[in-house]
């Protein structure tokens, strides 16, 4: 709230009634009838002493009046001129004290106590509120800070005046209702006369008794845009606009009504590999609070810094450093999730019209403010109508009165009676043009008029004076008639006056959702007990598993086929013989768990391969068919879809002719983990061996990038960037000339500034067109990105050394628009071929010129055609007596021809298969 609720104490009689001065806004809705009684006595006899005293009817009434009188005389705005009571007063006082030049504002405080019925604290925080939204009020002093949350200076320290835009647009006294202050001494207005949608650009926040309201401020020259739209019939829509700046999300803010939602976010940027800045605020917070909730975070082990460092002055700039090996962009993201850098914000939008509240949405409230104002321009156009065809008709009888020397007609009169009645007489063959009859106070009038003035009298001049005098009738009459058009002006002259330096200050952008449990640090120690089936973070003394968060999900699987998800604790039983235990991320489609169990006591041998992306917390799940004593032989967990290859062993029994054989899991489909999976064998395994550890059996995975959240995404939205394997890498370049390629990971944030991000072929060069800023003159270069690790910038260390153009396609082509010579014709375009302009050189290379004449513009223009050569693939030849040594063992033809043949695709080595490669 902007005025503090103290608790009312409302004066009363000895009776225990309010008294009769007390100002009750809607007291006759809740004043008593006289049939309860404050204070009955009951109709039995009783002493004194035990009198009973009801407060039933004391809370009905008392009770209604304080609620009413809160709701409408201190917390919540009104409509009307988007003001407090408070703030109303504080304008009033500033008004009448108002001659130009700074008042203390502790006198302002003690001018508005003579309007307001409460405590100078009260008046002195809602003053300085409205002085730190800089718009109504001129300051001067330390008025405190809204970023740092440092508080204002005494009243008595500090000083105040009104701003320009607030005697243009508050102040009217012409059109100003009026009402006796509290104390019947003076006067104060109801309403101001406010021509402007003061309480969208300024937000109010107030509770009251069983309602609140908060309207969120919005920016100074989109309110005066959808004034305008309104006025033309168009529709319009408004979001919110923060003086701490910052980036907000509005997809939920439905207009500023009840459940609507706006998440605000701080501006945080790497500065350099260790080191984050934070230069913009989420509404709400001030870098004190931001700063101990980065703390706080880090103390309970969701983040970790090594140090945080505030240098806000005028600006926000919050240094927090990383540690070594700490991730920028998953810190950002915890940052987010963990602390004050995001928050959410609901509004609310209630206010008073006609004495009582009303839930609107920010919408209606510009369309009711816009037509209020073309109301009051209404007024004021009519009131200043009439005071100029008043003039008009003084200024005519005025000359009617010299001019027809009708002041003559008087001199032989006696009495008072008689020169009024001389005057009406000598006026009467004149009056036929005036607009309006002649009354008795103009007569007297004209009798004020001095001797000197009629002998100095000049018509021409009272002719001109007349007929500017009606110009201005005339367009005042016109804006009447088209008084939309006029509204429409008038609020262009407002943004062309006082709009420039109020630009929107907070970034519109829509935000990703963020798994706290994907970016939390592992600020703890997972073990596990295998033969007795415990996992948890207190088993300090047995096997040590991973490092976990407090967050996260625990995967484990165990040697009878069961498998269980549960929240990280201390200790948790699961069940024996535990065979594998993880940190389980949800949605994991590329984690695939390979398994080969017996189905039961002495059953067959069935092989599996399935994900698990969605389970049941705490729910034991059969990864076999579920039957008794079921036995897991082979479990592996691959984060990227590994297949191994096993040897099957056999019991010897009966006529089993083969006992062992190779089985590979690149053979096996991958499906869902309640699946039976293949059939193996239906004779008793003795054991599986892993024969050898497979590669990668996924698809390369498909990336995009969703430019609206400015994040990389595997959903299909946005821009496709292509198909990625652990080897491929992402290309960025930005506006400021850094190159760097970068692993594509999804928690990868990226600057406003880049101009290009898509996937690097290392072979591929890039061309780009510079400004040399110490020769002043345009640059090519041509070259290729040899160290993917390394950020390096491709432009020269003079600061107005600029990024023209840069292209990514093989060959690409540029237009240069030159300027034109003084008394020559302009140069006809050249098109230049960069690819013959420059050979390719390395990344920190001057260039070659791209011309010495004044260039006007540079336009990039589509590539030639080019084919990308087709990869030669290794062609397999025998070679005849040839031997190959393979530890230590010699392999002739005939052994290798019985060896199983390579699998299209395996990774293992050519001389390993007694083959040569070719390219």
């Amino acid at each position: 709230m902007e005025e503090n609720d103290e608790n009312l104490n409302l004066p009363a009689d000895e009776e225990g009634k309010p008294e009769d001065n007390q100002d009750q806004s809607i007291g006759d809705e809740g004043s008593s009838d006289g049939d309860d009684g404050i204070a009955v006595h009951d109709t039995e006899e009783v002493d004194e002493d035990e009198a009973l005293t009801r407060v039933t009817g004391m809370y009905k009434d008392w009770f209604l009046d304080y609620a009413s009188y809160v709701i409408l005389e201190r917390a919540v705005p009104a409509i009307e001129d988007g003001f407090k009571p408070v703030q109303r007063r504080i304008m009033h006082a500033l008004k009448e004290l108002d001659d130009g030049r700074y008042n203390k504002v502790a006198n302002v405080v003690g001018h508005t106590m003579q309007y307001h019925p409460h405590g100078d604290a009260s008046i002195a925080d809602a003053m300085v509120q409205m002085g730190q939204k800089d718009l109504l009020i001129d300051t001067q002093g330390n008025w405190g800070n809204i970023l740092t949350g440092d508080r204002a200076a005494a009243s008595r320290y500090i000083e105040a005046r009104l701003s320009k835009f607030a005697l243009d647009v508050v102040f009217s006294p012409k059109i100003t209702e009026w009402q006796q202050s509290y104390d019947g001494r003076k006067k104060e207005p109801v309403n101001l006369p406010v021509m402007f949608p003061l309480l969208l650009a300024q937000g109010a926040e107030g509770i009251a008794v069983g309602l609140s309201t908060k309207v969120l401020p919005h920016n100074f020259n989109e309110l005066i845009d959808a004034s305008i739209k309104h006025l033309k019939g168009q529709r319009f829509k408004l979001f919110p606009d923060f003086p701490t700046s910052g980036i907000i999300d509005v997809e939920n803010y439905n207009d500023g009504l009840r459940g609507g939602k706006i998440r605000v976010r701080a501006r945080i940027s790497t500065q350099s590999k260790n080191t984050l800045v934070i230069t913009e605020i989420p509404y709400g917070t001030n870098t004190t609070s931001l700063k101990d909730s980065i703390l706080k975070a880090n103390d309970k082990g969701k983040i970790k810094i090594k140090k945080i460092e505030d240098n806000t002055a005028a600006n926000v700039e919050i240094l927090i450093h990383l540690p070594s090996g700490i991730s920028p962009d998953k810190t950002i993201d915890a940052l987010y999730a963990f602390t004050s850098c995001e928050s959410s914000i609901s509004p609310l939008g209630c206010i008073i019209e006609d004495n009582k509240p009303l839930f609107i949405g920010v919408t209606e409230m510009l369309k009711r403010s816009t037509d209020a104002t073309v109301e009051l321009l209404r007024q004021e156009l009519e009131i200043q109508l009439g005071e100029l065809e008043s003039q008009w008709h003084a200024a005519s009888l005025e000359r009617i009165f010299i001019e027809n020397r009708i002041y003559r007609d008087i001199e032989e009169e006696e009495t008072w009676e008689g020169v009024i009645s001389a005057i009406d007489k000598g006026l009467k063959p004149h009056t036929e043009h005036l607009k309006r009859p002649v009354t008795e106070e103009d007569i007297l009038r004209l009798t004020e008029i001095k001797i000197k003035k009629i002998s100095k009298f000049d018509i021409d001049k009272a002719q001109e004076h007349l007929d500017n005098l009606e110009e201005k009738i005339a367009e005042v009459k016109h804006h009447l008639a088209h008084l939309i058009e006029f509204a429409i002006a008038y609020f262009k002259r407002l943004k062309d006056t006082y709009g420039k330096g109020r630009e929107r200050l907070s970034e519109i952008r829509t935000f990703d959702n963020i798994e706290a449990s994907k970016v939390v640090i592992r600020n703890t120690k997972l073990y596990v007990n295998r033969e007795e089936g415990f996992v948890g973070t207190s088993l300090r003394k047995d096997e040590y598993v991973t490092d976990c968060s407090d967050i996260d999900d625990i995967i484990v699987f165990t040697k009878d086929g069961k498998m269980m998800v549960f929240k990280v604790d201390s200790k948790t039983f699961i069940g024996k013989n535990i065979l594998h235990v993880a940190v389980f991320k949800k949605k994991d489609k590329r984690t695939i768990y390979n398994l080969i169990y017996r189905d039961g006591k002495g059953g067959p041998t069935y092989i599996k391969r399935f994900n698990v992306t969605s389970i049941t917390r705490d729910k034991l799940y059969d990864v076999t068919t579920g039957k008794p004593s079921s036995i897991v032989f082979h479990f592996s967990a691959n984060p990227n879809g590994e297949g191994e290859v096993v040897t099957i062993n056999l019991r010897q029994v009966g006529s089993v002719k083969k006992l062992k054989w190779d089985l590979d899991f690149a053979d096996v489909l991958i499906k869902g983990r309640g699946t039976k999976g293949n059939l193996v064998t239906k004779y008793t395994v003795k054991r599986v061996e892993l024969k050898e550890k497979g590669l990668s059996t996924l698809k390369p995975r498909k990336l995009w990038f969703d430019d609206t959240v400015q994040r990389l995404n595997i959903d299909a939205r946005g821009e496709f960037l292509g198909e990625f394997t652990s080897e491929n890498r992402l290309l960025i370049v930005k506006q400021s000339g850094v190159v760097k390629t970068v692993i594509p990971e999804l928690t990868l944030h990226f600057d406003d500034d880049m101009i290009i991000l898509e996937k690097w072929n290392p072979k591929k060069p890039l061309s780009a067109i510079y400004w040399e800023g110490d020769k002043e003159i345009f640059y090519v270069k041509r070259f290729l990105v040899d160290n993917p690790d390394k950020e390096e910038n491709i432009l020269t260390d003079h600061p107005k050394s600029y990024l023209e153009k840069i292209f990514t396609d093989y060959r690409p082509q540029a237009e240069i628009v030159f300027g034109k010579k003084r008394g020559q014709d302009r140069q006809e375009n050249l098109i230049v071929n960069l690819e013959e302009f420059i050979a390719i050189k390395g990344i920190t290379a001057m260039g070659n010129q791209l011309t010495k004449d004044k260039v006007l513009e540079i336009n990039g223009l589509e590539p030639l055609p080019y084919e990308v050569p087709a990869e030669k693939v290794a062609e397999e030849i025998e070679v005849v007596g040839e031997e190959n040594v393979d530890n230590g063992t010699v392999k002739s033809e005939d052994s290798k021809k019985s060896e199983t043949p390579k699998k299209e695709g395996d990774d293992t080595n050519d001389e390993d298969e007694g083959q040569t490669t070719l390219f």
